[in-house]
């Protein structure tokens, strides 16, 4: 039976690091930020029918990250799609243990049941401040509670330091 470990974290804390490496191990990685952008691409008329619901040009879809309202009207737009390849994706996976990437997918109830257990890549906010000058823009459109974590991996350090940490968790996982 397949398992699926949800990779969530705060902007800059080395998500995609970890989904990166476990990918060069030959992990399946569902990373959800490219895939619904992707899926921007793909299916026909998706942005039109975004520009026409939130009032907005294609170009200013960053306004979703300052107006509450037009985010969630492009979640219940967006997220149908996202669910909908991300179950195609896991169908048709063949390994016992797959990853999705996604900072949100924990506070949106929607993604429950897409994921077994959950790991939540954490550091210091220069740090990451440091590695993303999007993380005081950003930080508090996102939360975490932890009682719904499973593992956690501190990313304090050095990149190796990082994959000796995924690789100990692998450990544990597998």
């Amino acid at each position: 039976m397949m398992k699926t470990v949800l990779v969530t974290g705060p902007i800059g804390s080395g998500k995609s690091a970890v989904c990166e490496y476990l990918s060069s191990k030959s992990y399946p990685v569902y990373d959800c930020d490219s895939r619904t952008k992707m899926l921007y691409s793909l299916v026909p008329g998706l942005k039109c029918r975004i520009e026409a619901e939130l009032g907005i040009r294609w170009e200013d879809i960053a306004v979703i990250f300052t107006d509450a309202d037009k985010r969630r009207k492009l979640e219940s737009i967006v997220y149908p799609y996202v669910l909908a390849d991300l179950r195609e994706w896991k169908r048709v996976q063949t390994s016992e243990l797959v990853f999705v990437e996604s900072a949100i997918a924990l506070d949106k109830r929607q993604f429950d049941g897409t994921y077994d257990e959950v790991l939540l890549v954490t550091a210091d906010y220069a740090l990451r401040a440091g590695r993303n000058p999007k993380v005081a823009d950003r930080d508090s459109l996102q939360s975490f509670d932890m009682s719904r974590i499973d593992h956690v991996i501190e990313n304090n350090s050095t990149l190796e330091e990082l994959y000796l940490k995924t690789d100990n968790l692998l450990c544990r996982l597998i």
